[in-house]
């Protein structure tokens, strides 16, 4: 079975990953945690990663069992066809969130169009090719998941 990408109303990520499952359709809306400041303190709240996006696992022809959920606006296409997640691309984005906040690095001297290999971190033996070069960060272009990745050093 393909994962594919459903677009939802704005805000509605959590409840249309909630129906869903209900429904018994295995979805996975990745959260991330954020520290919002209102004027009298500051919380943290999970907020989707990404923004009207929710990431289902379904055989072609129960595609449409979607939209028996409120919510869901239309799946998201790529060249004319239904967009397709590959299932080691959601296996990154659930190890990205389970890691921890920061890293260490050991960074070498790369130029810009270098392509490297990750070695460390949620993105483990993805191949990037360095944008940007900075005294502070490298800019890489992750182009298997159609990410870009700001990795900041200290020299």
């Amino acid at each position: 079975m393909n994962w594919y990408v459903v677009y939802t109303k704005p805000k509605w990520e959590k409840k249309v990953a909630e129906q869903l499952l209900k429904k018994g359709i295995e979805c996975y809306c990745p959260l991330t945690t954020v520290v919002r400041q209102w004027s009298d303190r500051k919380k943290k709240v999970k907020v989707p990663l990404f923004n009207s996006y929710v990431f289902v696992q379904l055989a072609e022809g129960d595609r449409n069992l979607v939209f028996q959920s409120i919510g869901v606006v239309r799946y998201l296409f790529w060249l004319g066809k239904p967009a397709i997640v590959k299932g080691e691309e959601i296996d990154t984005i659930k190890k990205w969130i389970k890691e921890p906040d920061s890293y260490t690095v050991s960074v070498a001297v790369f130029q810009v169009g270098d392509k490297i290999t990750l070695e460390s971190g949620p993105f483990l033996n993805q191949e990037a090719i360095v944008k940007e070069v900075t005294n502070n960060h490298y800019v890489l272009v992750l182009e298997s998941l159609g990410c870009v990745l700001k990795m900041n050093y200290n020299r």
